[in-house]
């Protein structure tokens, strides 16, 4: 996802997207930066804290702790599913 490009926030919008899920790899750089900016530009974000990876356990125990700070949820898949 490229929050960062004017032309593709302003399409999300104009399809009525206001929440994002996000899940994947690397946890505490590509997948929080992404967030990040989805966040800094009104989106919902939801990170799924079980279907990401990092290159360690001790960087992906740091993002757990950092994403809470901007995300409106960090869940498990199988939380966010009951939620659909």
């Amino acid at each position: 996802l490229e929050f960062r490009r004017v032309l593709f926030r302003s399409q999300l919008r104009a399809h009525g997207v206001t929440k994002v899920v996000m899940a994947g790899l690397v946890a505490n750089t590509c997948l929080e930066s992404t967030a990040r900016y989805a966040y800094e530009h009104g989106f919902h974000v939801t990170l799924l804290k079980d279907a990401t990876a990092a290159f360690s356990a001790e960087q992906l125990a740091a993002a757990m702790v950092v994403w809470p700070l901007f995300a409106s949820s960090v869940l498990t898949v199988d939380e966010w599913s009951k939620t659909l």
